[in-house]
């Protein structure tokens, strides 16, 4: 069972990730894991680790979503890790998968797990629906190109 002040710092901790990520502090960022980041995006099966993978990751999502932010955060707490459930919103206004900006915007529930060693994350796994992020920003194409890419 996690103590009182653990879980508060690892709130704590949490908020300065999510916050640093909109405001794009992203060394900050990356201060917030546990010496090695780590994402995992379970819509797409991209793994990012390390600091220049995580840093590449942060770069070409703010290029292509530039105002990408979150509303909604609601956090649980268990031993090992935080999850939170929020909204992700965003606009693009720049290139996604090599395809040029659409101008539209989209709002996509998530669920992040961020595991924990310590007061450090140790690696934040996210799950989405990322056909309604695609559909949304009208991207439908991509859904087409990901299913030629699962069949083999």
């Amino acid at each position: 069972m996690v103590d009182e002040v653990l879980r508060e710092r690892r709130l704590a901790v949490i908020r300065e990730h999510m916050e640093t990520e909109v405001t794009k502090e992203f060394d900050r960022t990356l201060a917030t894991f546990n010496g090695h980041p780590r994402y995992e995006i379970m819509a797409t099966g991209q793994v990012f680790d390390g600091d220049d993978e995580v840093m590449g990751y942060y770069l070409t999502t703010r290029t292509a979503f530039p105002d990408q932010r979150h509303e909604n955060a609601r956090f649980h707490v268990a031993d090992d890790a935080v999850i939170v459930e929020f909204d992700l919103l965003g606009t693009n206004l720049g290139e996604f998968y090599g395809l040029p900006p659409t101008g539209k915007s989209f709002r996509v529930p998530i669920i992040a797990v961020f595991f924990f060693e310590g007061e450090g994350i140790i690696n934040e796994r996210i799950y989405f629906d990322s056909a309604s992020l695609v559909s949304q920003i009208g991207r439908a194409e991509l859904l087409s190109s990901a299913a030629g890419d699962s069949g083999g």
